[in-house]
């Protein structure tokens, strides 16, 4: 069986390998067979025509087509994204500077959302037909259906500017400069700021595992197993929570890996609504700006994160689900 096992995990990993080359092959094209040149909005009117071609030769758009994809795969697998046309940076290292700002947001809205989301799926899961379970799905539905942009106007407009308790945006107050990532992370003045994104985030993202867990808990608690632990005398609170949740909770794991990813990727709009300096608002700026190798080098980051959850949510299903275990076992015999 592990044999079976280490064959599925090698194939999905494979398949995740070729995710990434169309990924990267699409993103190469996008730029270069888009109409106009990829580095019209770099050259100033007042070129001459050495400098455009100087440019040109520059960002290396002056070889055949085959050959800069070449030098892009080449590049990609050695780290290096290109060079901002606007910044004197790389594109590894603007990306560097504000990847963390993402990570620590979405992390922090993940944590709360499935902290939440598991609980809440408990709790609605044990008052099943209750009048407080419809209401509990109902806020969720709303919350889940609700554009992230409208939710986090209405905080925006409530907390910032009419009770004035938390910031608006940015990591920090005017003047603050954070010399590393310990000095942000033990700032209080950062968590401030970054509450309302968080909770933005975590009101979108808590309906799934809420969802999830209540549905698979009345699943649960109607099997056999349970009946007999009540006939037994095991205590409502041992039925449900070490009994119930414990087996409802691998569906919610593997959500919990595809939630990184895909909160990772639709960061874009809570970013830029609270003026989050990470890599969703850095990607708006720069497709606004044509600076074409940030874009390119921040939609491939995100899609990296993405194929890896994913990756990552199959091999927590085939470790932790027998029957998926068995099933990848079959595929291979």
């Amino acid at each position: 069986m592990r044999r079976g096992i280490l064959l599925y995990i090698g194939g999905r990993f494979l398949q995740s390998l070729l995710v990434l080359w169309v990924i990267v092959t699409l993103l190469f094209l996008l730029f270069r067979l888009a109409p106009g040149n990829p580095v019209t909005a770099y050259i100033d009117s007042t070129f001459t025509a050495e400098q455009r071609e100087a440019t040109m030769a520059r960002f290396g758009l002056d070889r055949p087509l085959h050959e800069q994809y070449v030098l892009y795969l080449g590049n990609i697998l050695q780290g290096e994204l290109g060079r901002s046309f606007f910044y004197a940076k790389t594109v590894t290292q603007l990306i560097g500077e504000v990847l963390p700002n993402t990570l620590y947001m979405t992390f922090a809205a993940l944590i709360l959302a499935y902290v939440a989301g598991v609980l809440g799926g408990i709790v609605l899961a044990s008052i099943r037909g209750r009048a407080a379970e419809k209401v509990g799905i109902t806020f969720t539905l709303m919350t889940r259906a609700a554009p992230e942009f409208w939710v986090g106007m209405i905080l925006l407009a409530i907390f910032a500017f009419q009770l004035r308790l938390l910031p608006s945006s940015g990591t920090s107050s005017p003047g603050t400069i954070y010399e590393n990532e310990v000095e942000k992370l033990l700032s209080p003045e950062f968590w401030r700021h970054m509450i309302l994104p968080t909770v933005t985030l975590a009101l979108y993202l808590h309906g799934l595992p809420l969802l999830l867990m209540r549905s698979n808990m009345l699943e649960i608690l109607d099997q056999d197993f349970i009946t007999m632990g009540k006939l037994i005398g095991y205590s409502r609170w041992r039925l449900l929570v070490r009994h119930a949740a414990r087996n409802a909770m691998l569906p919610v794991l593997t959500a919990l890996a595809l939630g990184v990813g895909y909160s990772i990727g639709g960061n874009v709009v809570i970013e830029n609504v609270f003026g989050w300096p990470g890599i969703g608002r850095m990607l708006v700026r720069a497709v606004t700006a044509s600076d074409y190798p940030v874009a390119q080098g921040a939609f491939l980051v995100i899609a990296i994160i993405i194929v890896a959850m994913n990756f990552i949510a199959d091999i927590l299903y085939v470790l932790f689900d027998p029957r998926v275990g068995a099933s990848a076992q079959a595929q291979r015999a």
